[in-house]
């Protein structure tokens, strides 16, 4: 006579299996850094916008094919970030450049000329998350890689590691992100 083997009691493994799966889920912490850190200006207080001249604007366009236009020609995205530099920047003073404000002495830099300059970004309703995301990058790039020129030259050190509040402040207000993002549109592209 053959001997019977005793079965485990799987039941109550089901349930088990349940309770450490959503054990797990409720205390894991999931990553949700995605995004950009964008802050939406504050409500106008029905004052209308002071008129912004066209030089002072740095146009870029993405269509639905995440093809870029800046500022009228076409465009690449390796090349944009040191495009938007030059323009905000306009180191010789060229003329279909961004213009500079009058000479203004900024605490802890001392007398500097500020950009007028404006960045546009206008995308198409059909542009690839990742191209916009491409674009947006190399645009906060641009602005970083000013600030930490800037920094270096005034305290030594690049604009992440500048410690003194103040030196921050200083950096923020010589060199302020000013990108403007309009509503998604039909630039053109695919049907």
């Amino acid at each position: 006579m053959a001997r019977k083997l005793p079965e485990i009691a799987t039941s109550s493994m089901a349930d088990i299996s349940f309770l450490l799966l959503t054990f797990f889920l409720l205390t894991s912490s999931i990553d949700t850094d995605l995004g950009l850190s964008r802050r939406l200006p504050p409500l106008p207080d029905d004052i209308p916008p002071p008129p912004v001249k066209q030089r002072n604007v740095f146009v870029v366009l993405v269509n639905a094919y995440d093809m870029l236009l800046v500022e009228g020609k076409p465009g690449n995205i390796k090349t944009l970030r040191e495009d938007a530099k030059e323009f905000f920047l306009n180191p010789n003073n060229d003329p279909n450049l961004s213009e500079r404000r009058k000479m203004e002495t900024i605490e802890h830099i001392g007398p500097y000329e500020r950009s007028k300059g404006v960045i546009s970004l206008q995308n198409d309703r059909g542009t690839s998350y990742k191209t916009y995301i491409a674009v947006q990058n190399e645009l906060t790039a641009a602005f970083n890689e000013m600030r930490d020129d800037l920094s270096i030259e005034k305290f030594g050190v690049k604009f992440d590691d500048l410690t003194n509040e103040d030196y921050r402040k200083a950096i923020q207000e010589a060199i302020p992100v000013a990108i403007s993002e309009a509503e998604p549109k039909d630039i053109g592209g695919k049907d």
